[in-house]
């Protein structure tokens, strides 16, 4: 689904149910045809999801790489998705433990942690905007934005 989710979005849309198909089908992944519709349903989900459309839309970045130093900590990741706009800075990490947690308090600390990492980082290149962090979880599918006010506890 991760992939997916990562790589679909720049397939023109009449083809995303070809492009996905024949992922999933590749013998490597060993899926049998009711594994294979699950995924594609659960992926489709996401990115037919009306309040999912900028995330994935024109200008959205897939895998962007981010790197620097807060305070005495090196950070380096890749963020699933991000959305550059003129106020706001949308950072989207897709998740898909099953089930997933029903509030953002009770998000793995791990998770938490690399979120407000990618917040603090941003936070130096982009000012002047607010920086949202979103965790995406695959089942159901939902956005869980995490405030800042959580993310700080967890700050480099």
């Amino acid at each position: 689904v991760h992939r997916l989710l990562q790589t679909l979005p720049d397939v023109s849309v009449d083809a995303r149910e070809r492009a996905a198909r024949i992922f999933l089908c590749r013998p490597v992944h060993g899926l049998d045809e009711g594994q294979v519709e699950a995924l594609m349903a659960e992926t489709f989900a996401v990115l037919h999801h009306p309040n999912y459309s900028d995330l994935f839309g024109a200008g959205s970045r897939a895998e962007a790489p981010i790197a620097g130093v807060i305070g005495q900590t090196a950070i380096s990741g890749r963020i699933d998705r991000l959305v550059i706009g003129p106020d706001t800075v949308k950072v989207l990490d897709f998740k898909t433990n099953r089930p997933p947690p029903a509030a953002a308090e009770d998000v793995s600390p791990s998770y938490l942690r690399q979120m407000a990492a990618y917040r603090a980082l941003l936070s130096e290149i982009y000012e002047n905007r607010e920086i949202e962090c979103i965790l995406l979880w695959t089942d159901g599918p939902r956005l869980m934005s995490l405030g800042a006010k959580l993310l700080d506890n967890y700050a480099p």
